[in-house]
Formats: structure tokens, sequence, C-alpha cells
């Protein structure tokens, strides 16, 4: 039997989703963490238990189980070194909420993008998700404050997909034409950014791949603790790259 728990987000509910799945006695565990998550106690309960549990995609670091992630640093380091190697010199980004690694790693390449290339680093250029949920309304919203704040902004990153479309559409309403006045780009490759117009620059982010392999992992911790061999904690990094499309300039 496989049960599938959404925590929308919320550090409450996913405590009282783990409290429930331990008292089915679960063989195992898959968990990307809510935004909210700040306190880890709910997943050391899991592992004082000795139920085998595998984090993806948002993490804990401080957490010891074996995880499932890509390099965000890194890849949000290649996205701002895009924008940057097109021309940009003045570039914004829509990052997540504060809690997330990924968020945190994410504005920490785009931040070390822009020092390695002796562009200033103004923190008025980075926009956070207050409501935490990614939203495309978020999108929309952030791109409506940039324009009353920097007008003369000629590069974004940001965090997720869905923000940068709504942050696209907002621009469209108000005139503002991409990539000619600004070049975006965002993060995933959710399916509709190859579907819009124009369509989305972004950062490839293997999830197929990334759910395969932490099942893979868990299938096997399960498979050790049923057998009392000791279970071998693994972090698997997966690999991203640039998808460039049609919301930034030619090189």
């Amino acid at each position: 039997m496989v049960i599938i728990l959404q925590s929308n987000e919320s550090y409450e509910l996913e405590q009282k989703q783990i409290d429930l799945l331990l008292r089915k006695r679960v063989d195992g565990i898959l968990i990307s963490l809510a935004n909210e998550t700040s306190d880890f106690s709910h997943l050391n309960k899991v592992i004082n238990q000795q139920t085998p549990i595998v984090m993806f995609d948002k993490i804990a670091k401080v957490v010891k189980c074996s995880k499932v992630i890509i390099d965000d640093r890194k890849a949000a380091y290649t996205a701002t070194q895009y924008l940057i190697d097109i021309g940009c010199k003045k570039i914004a980004h829509f990052r997540g909420p504060l809690l997330p690694q990924n968020s945190i790693d994410r504005f920490l390449g785009y931040k070390k993008a822009l020092l390695d290339n002796d562009l200033e680093f103004d923190v008025s250029l980075v926009y956070t998700c207050e409501c935490g949920d990614m939203s495309f309304e978020e999108g929309k919203a952030n791109a409506k404050q940039l324009l009353k704040d920097h007008d003369d902004v000629d590069g974004i990153f940001i965090n997720t997909d869905l923000v940068a479309i709504g942050a696209m559409k907002e621009f469209n309403d108000r005139g503002v034409k991409v990539p000619e006045d600004i070049n975006i780009v965002g993060f995933s490759n959710w399916f509709m950014a190859s579907v819009i117009s124009p369509s989305l620059t972004t950062i490839n982010q293997p999830g197929l791949e990334m759910g395969k392999k932490a099942f893979k992992l868990l299938f096997k911790e399960i498979k050790s603790r049923k057998a009392n061999k000791l279970i071998t904690h693994k972090q698997v990094v997966l690999d991203t790259d640039l998808v460039v499309r049609d919301s930034t300039k030619n090189k």
C-alpha cells in the first residue's frame, strides 16, 4: 500500500502527517519538506523509531538520513551567469521563502555569480515569497513591485517556473516586453515553460529521475531494516542543465 500526503507547505500539517504514518507503522517514508519547516524533531522521531526515511528536493542538512538533491547553488549560478553573459547589468532575484534549503542555496548561487562578475549585490533587488506558496499570483505581485522599485532592471532569475510565468503575465499586461526589455530565467522546467509565449528559459530539474532515485534508496533501506542489516546513508546529487528558450536574448 502506498500512502500519499500533501502538506500544503505547512509545518504543522507535516508534523501531523508524520505522526499518522508512524501510527500506521509504515515501512518507510519519502519526504520533501514543507516551506515552513524549521524544526526537525518530528523527523528525528522517525529516525529514533528506526523507520527508514529518505528526503528529496527540499531537505534538512542536519537530519541524518539519505537524500536525493540537485546542486541548487550551482544551478542558480549557471542561470545568473547566463543572464550576465547575454549582457544583463542589473539582475533581480525572485527567491522562495526564507526557510527551505533549496531557496537559500539558489539565492547564494545568484549572489555569488554577481560578485564573481564584479556586479554589485543589491539586497533591494531580491524579492522574497512572503506567502510561502510560490504561486502565479506571487510572480505577478513581485513583478508589479519590481517595476515600481527598479524600472531599469534588465534581467531576473526566478526561483520557480510558476512564479516566472506570473511575472511574465504582469510584464505583458504593462507593456514591458520579454526579452526585449527584460530577460527572465526560471527554475524546474515545468511543462508550461515550453508552451507559453514567449517560451521560458529555465533550469531543467530532473524531477522524474529524482523520484526514482529516492524510491530505490528507500526500498534498499527498507529491505536492509527487515534483514537487520546496517543502513548506510547516501546523498545523491543529480545534474541540472540550462534550457535556453525565448524569454532571454541570444548570446
